[in-house]
């Protein structure tokens, strides 16, 4: 691989383990910027150097965003800190997080005019694959930015898919989302209905993984976080669930389809997160579940 200064953004939950994976894989330097100090110390064991700001990292090659919002990155490329002002021309750009489509499409609008490559590529499963390097990683944009960012990509994921223009990585991810995030609901409901009814937990998900009912929510989410009734606070979490969920409701809006088991699933995390449960991981949901009474 050609040696290229890279530049991140965001180094939460996903953010830290994949770019320590493009520290310790790629042969380039890797120059991070984070608000938190914890993670950037962390990964100075991996080779990482550390921006005082986002503007020190942009004369990078390529930037990698990984951040928890479409306002977050909004913000960090053409609000207070302006990406789009201080990249240089020929950097491409790429947001690995989950935003809006018309985000994605207006963000390469925006950078095209300074030169400035741009591509959406919103990453799928869980933060084990992000530490592992196995990631989904959806991808939108130009074929020929999608051409040179692909190498770099397949250092943290192992499925890469080029889904078209500009914004339909984030389509392929939000509606991903929408239905793990339905399936983890309906899985939720089978094991508060099995146990009322007097059957063991682990026997009806054991049986269910046999059959047709079997899905990788149900062999990760359903066995490693229902069951247990684990939901961690350093795991994807309730309020991230609930906002990409309104992503997906809000493009259901602008093609007229009206996604009732979306919104379902959404009133079940607005009640989750106020509740208290807000930061904790998002099959927490099932605590509502668990709770309703006919």
């Amino acid at each position: 691989m050609t040696a290229q200064r890279i530049g991140f953004i965001g180094l939460g939950v996903m953010g830290e383990p994949m770019c320590r994976n493009l520290s310790l894989k790629s042969g380039c330097q890797v120059t991070a910027f984070d608000v938190c100090a914890e993670p950037l110390e962390r990964l100075a064991e991996a080779g990482v150097r550390q921006a005082g700001s986002i503007a020190e990292l942009a004369n990078a090659d390529v930037i990698f965003l990984s951040l928890p919002s479409g306002k977050a990155v909004r913000e960090v490329c053409l609000e207070p800190e302006r990406l789009v002002d201080h990249a240089r021309s020929g950097t491409t750009v790429v947001d690995l997080g989950t935003s809006p489509v018309a985000l994605a499409r207006e963000l390469e609008n925006r950078f095209i005019t300074r030169e400035i490559g741009f591509a959406d590529a919103p990453v799928a499963r869980t933060r084990s694959a992000a530490i592992s390097g196995t990631l989904s990683i959806m991808v939108g944009g130009r074929r020929a930015v999608y051409d040179q960012i692909e190498p770099l990509l397949q250092l943290i994921g192992e499925e890469i898919t080029y889904c078209g223009a500009a914004g339909m990585g984030q389509l392929v991810k939000i509606m991903n989302n929408m239905v793990l995030f339905q399936t983890v609901s309906a899985l939720a409901e089978a094991l508060a209905i099995g146990q009322r009814a007097g059957m063991d937990g682990e026997l009806l998900f054991g049986a269910l993984s046999k059959g047709s009912a079997d899905s990788f929510a149900l062999r990760n989410h359903g066995l490693k976080a229902l069951l247990p009734m684990d939901f961690p606070t350093n795991a994807f979490p309730a309020t991230y669930a609930r906002k990409d969920l309104d992503y997906a409701l809000e493009l259901a809006r602008q093609v007229g389809l009206d996604a009732a088991g979306a919104e379902l699933v959404r009133g079940r995390l607005d009640r989750a997160i106020d509740a208290g449960y807000g930061e904790n991981y998002f099959p927490v949901l099932s605590r509502i579940v668990e709770a309703s009474q006919s």
